[in-house]
């Protein structure tokens, strides 16, 4: 009997076959993926093989009455899907043909698993005897409720699974306890074990917040089960997920509870209790994963990416509370107000590896300190041998960008990150930055613009692939993405982005308007007061770039930014040594030490190098060597262009060309790992000199061409506006005079209105008087 059930649910056809009981469509004894409503249309059409089936009919069998949809187009993209997982063809059908206006006829003969004709196919005409058609009727109807019945079954089991494109918003915790410890900790513990699964996907914390203000709410409501269901309408979520924890007794009793967004019906729930607070967090992580499995997640992928909770995060509840508080603050207001939460969890829990690379991200990003950054991001690197997966690949993936330097193995982990996690955005991001470091700027805007599809919410995305557009001179896409972000409401940090845009644009009031517009920020006032700084200098006014320099630096320290101060300082320093003002730069760099930040040593290593301070600039240059011996950036950017200038300073253009040959395939890259990326194009432009000082002026001048054609890199630096008046001297050595004189009119041009006690102005005006 259970035999002749199980034939009577099978049915085949070509090399298809239905399982309509366990509701799977199957090629070859392979499983084709089919959604729902196009399975069912499916197997009301296989129960009348050659007849027609109306639109209506169609309807009736798998649109409830009370269903509130667009029926046309529902079944018109189920027949579609079908067509599709089926290999058909409307124009020519094997399978399912149109009748317009009317309905559909499935036209291929139906057997069933027994070999036995279920029906006719078109063009068959079988006569059969009155005994017979009741025996057909009578299979039919048991057929048909046996379709339904399975159908039913199938419709029940995969409406509380979800799918790997689904995703989930995680509401808040119902707490009852009193104990305010679990307020937010355990959405943040629920959280990261989630996030653990490749399977599932959570809705960003920036993606909440955005939806939030469209509903008029502020960014930190409170998500109710109420509130998370409209939030995940609005953003065509899958599933809202919610938590509660009440005091039984001495017990902790937590539920867990999936509700579908369309409908409201219950997905998934599960209870479970923990014997008293210490074990709290043990119980979340048990539900947690019993949850996954309840929402569809497999069995082997479950076992292989499950850490226990507390090991992912940290047994302290309030450390876990902390870290959760420090996240809430960053989202919600920035890094440096972020900073005290983190320190509490490292203090609370020394072993906290995920505490630990927040803080160094918020030194990093909030308050520009890479000594402190690289200290913490290297402790949790060292801890991180007991988190999740997940985790261990992103800290894994920050160390070597930011501690190590090796792209070469940050590439190798982030790869990985994104195959493994395909939805989660940092792993792209993390691509594009040190792809753009190394100057494959195509594949960081890709990588970007992929970050930006996965975390359409983040402000800090939309900025990079605006950045990235930018260096690729696509300043229509730049503009194009910022006006996007604009009216997103996710242009809060973007006035430094714009200023460069508007000075590629030659838009003096864009940019006085940006300026303007960080004026009395902490934390934003200094970058555009050095920006406003290194245009000032591009135009030559050295006096106006000295006094922006000096209240950006005045303006950092305010907002506790000493390490970026110190930058505006060697920028400021090196500016004058380009400008051949050697004794205001070797003023500017007496009595600094070396930091812990790379990029600082280099630019006051290649401001002493300009300045003809060769024994110093050597002594940094060495020690910038042993201290960052894996370093991609300073091994292959700024060490080349060191030593090559240095080679310069000792008469040896010759190998000043070898060293500097080191950087050629990273010329193009910004080094810097900021939007302040100042030291844009060097090798180029010290192998532009060393071609000069061969006398090779061709060659020399496909270089300094080579930093004027990629303006969206060099923007406002100085090396951008000496790159004219280099160019003259090239078309000049080469005996081009016409070309000559145009390079110096460009760059007297100018210059026309810059402070005339400048050295390299007037051996510029000498040299152009002697080409008239």
């Amino acid at each position: 009997m259970a035999l002749e059930v199980r034939s009577r649910s099978i049915l085949r056809f070509g090399v298809f076959e239905v399982d309509v009981r366990a509701g799977e469509l199957r090629k070859q004894g392979v499983r084709i993926k089919l959604q729902e409503q196009p399975f069912h249309v499916l197997t009301v059409l296989l129960q009348r093989p050659g007849e027609v089936v109306t639109r209506e009919e169609l309807r009736s069998q798998n649109w409830p009455a009370d269903t509130f949809v667009d029926f046309d187009n529902s079944l018109n993209t189920a027949i579609n899907k079908l067509r599709e997982a089926l290999e058909d063809s409307a124009d020519n059908p094997r399978f399912i043909e149109t009748l317009p206006r009317r309905g559909y006829r499935f036209i291929a003969p139906v057997t069933g698993a027994d070999g036995t004709a279920r029906g006719t196919a078109i063009g068959v005409s079988v006569a059969a005897p009155p005994r017979s058609r009741k025996i057909v009727a009578t299979v039919a109807v048991v057929l048909l409720t046996a379709g339904l019945a399975g159908g039913l079954l199938w419709r029940v089991r995969q409406g509380r699974r979800l799918t790997e494109k689904d995703t989930i918003v995680l509401g808040d915790f119902a707490n009852s306890t009193g104990d305010a410890v679990f307020d937010g900790t355990l959405r943040e513990g629920l959280s990261v074990e989630l996030e653990q699964s490749p399977f599932l996907s959570l809705l960003s914390e920036e993606g909440i917040h955005q939806t939030l203000r469209m509903m008029g709410r502020p960014a930190n409501a409170r998500l109710t089960p109420e509130i998370a269901r409209e939030v995940c309408q609005r953003t065509s979520s899958a599933a809202a997920l919610d938590g509660s924890i009440a005091l039984i007794g001495t017990r902790y009793n937590l539920i867990l509870k999936a509700v579908s967004c369309a409908s409201g019906d219950s997905l998934a729930s599960t209870e479970v209790q923990a014997s008293d607070k210490s074990h709290v967090l043990d119980a979340l992580g048990k539900a947690a994963s019993e949850m996954r499995s309840k929402l569809g997640e497999s069995l082997s992928i479950l076992q292989k990416y499950n850490t226990p909770l507390e090991q992912a995060t940290t047994p302290s509840l309030q450390a876990l509370q902390a870290y959760s508080l420090g996240l809430q603050s960053w989202n919600e207001t920035d890094a440096v107000t972020a900073l005290p939460f983190f320190q509490r969890a490292t203090q609370l829990d020394t072993n906290f590896a995920m505490a630990y690379w927040a803080l160094g991200w918020t030194y990093a990003a909030g308050i520009g300190e890479s000594s402190l950054a690289a200290e913490n991001l290297r402790k949790a690197h060292e801890l991180s041998g007991s988190v999740s997966e997940r985790e261990k690949l992103i800290i894994e993936g920050d160390y070597h960008l930011a501690v190590s330097g090796d792209l070469e193995k940050a590439r190798r982990t982030c790869v990985l990150g994104a195959k493994t996690y395909p939805r989660e955005a940092i792993f792209h991001v993390n691509l594009g930055e040190l792809s753009i470091a190394l100057g494959q700027l195509e594949t960081g805007l890709r990588e970007h613009l992929e970050g930006l599809r996965l975390a359409p919410y983040s402000s800090l995305h939309h900025r990079y692939v605006i950045f990235s557009y930018l260096s690729l001179n696509r300043v229509e896409d730049a503009v194009a993405t910022a006006e996007e972000t604009h009216a997103k409401g996710l242009d809060s940090n973007l006035a430094p982005i714009l200023y460069e845009i508007a000075f590629y644009r030659n838009d003096t009031a864009g940019m006085a308007r940006q300026a303007a517009s960080a004026a009395g920020k902490p934390g934003e006032e200094d970058f555009l007061l050095e920006l406003q700084a290194d245009t000032a200098a591009y135009f030559g006014h050295l006096g106006q770039a000295r006094e922006f320099s000096r209240q950006a630096m005045g303006s950092a320290e305010r907002a506790g930014k000493k390490e970026t101060a110190t930058s505006y300082h060697v920028v400021s320093a090196l500016r004058e040594a380009l400008f051949s003002n050697t004794g205001k730069a070797r003023q500017a760099v007496i009595g600094r030490g070396h930091w812990a930040g790379y990029d600082i040593d280099y630019g006051f290593a290649l401001a002493l190098a300009y300045a003809s301070e060769l024994d110093r600039a050597r002594v940094l240059a060495e020690d910038l060597n042993k201290r960052f011996p894996e370093d991609t950036v300073v091994q292959f950017n700024y060490l080349p262009t060191l030593r090559a200038k240095i080679a310069l300073l000792r008469s040896n253009p010759q190998q000043a060309l070898d060293a500097v040959g080191a950087a050629a395939p990273y010329e193009l890259g910004l080094p810097a790992f900021s939007f302040y990326n100042w030291p844009n194009l060097y090798p180029v432009y010290v192998r532009g000199e060393a071609y000069l000082a061969a006398h090779k002026g061709s060659e020399a001048a496909a270089e300094f061409q080579k930093i004027l054609d990629h303006r969206g890199i060099v923007l406002n630096e100085p090396i951008g506006a000496l790159a004219h008046l280099q160019l003259g001297r090239a078309y000049a050595m080469e005996g081009d005079t016409a070309k000559s004189r145009a390079a110096y009119q460009d760059f007297v041009t100018l210059w026309k209105d810059a402070d005339p006690d400048i050295p390299i102005l007037k051996q510029a005006k000498a040299e152009y008087a002697k080409l008239q």
